[in-house]
């Protein structure tokens, strides 16, 4: 046999052992974790029914552990005002109702009125005010109560100041 023929049979013999050392120890690594205590507890688990895992105790319950308590307001205060806070106005291509969006219309978003509804969004600082319908949700930015069209915009006179302190009142 010649000398590179030796060489490369060496060299296979090499390749082919570590391969099986390898092997041997993947097996002995995965024997070792199925002796373990965790191993034991996963294969526990492994055996339980799906009706067990459905009947266990729901945990969301444990994030609320004393009930909220709302203060309640009559039913008469509550239909003359909604809030007061920031107004903004804004423009999108679709509303949660589903209506395209017309930046034309007396229109505004709300985070809780029912769509349909008809507010009277008085700015404090001018007087001026305008009635709106809702036809969409939002705002989503802290500290605003409601998001008008441009247009109920305009008839207030805040578009060059972006935001107004206003006054929300539901008319119907």
């Amino acid at each position: 046999m010649s000398r590179i023929a030796r060489a490369e049979t060496a060299r296979m013999s090499l390749a082919t052992s570590s391969r099986l050392l390898l092997a041997v120890l993947s097996a002995a690594s995965l024997a070792a974790c199925a002796q373990s205590p965790v191993g034991r507890q996963k294969a526990d688990l492994a055996g339980t029914s799906r009706q067990a895992t459905v009947e266990r105790p729901h945990r969301v319950a444990a994030l609320h552990p004393r009930p909220i308590s709302r203060a309640r307001v009559p039913d008469g205060e509550a239909r003359r005002t909604a809030s007061h806070g920031l107004a903004s106005f804004y423009s999108d291509t679709e509303t949660a109702s589903g209506e395209k969006f017309d930046k034309n219309e007396l229109t505004a978003a709300h985070r809780s009125l029912p769509f349909g509804t008809k507010l009277r969004v008085t700015d404090v600082s001018s007087g001026r005010f305008v009635t709106v319908r809702v036809n969409d949700r939002g705002p989503f930015v802290r500290g605003r109560v409601v998001d008008i069209s441009p247009s109920a915009a305009e008839a207030l006179g805040m578009v060059d100041k972006g935001l107004a302190n206003v006054r929300l009142d539901v008319v119907r």
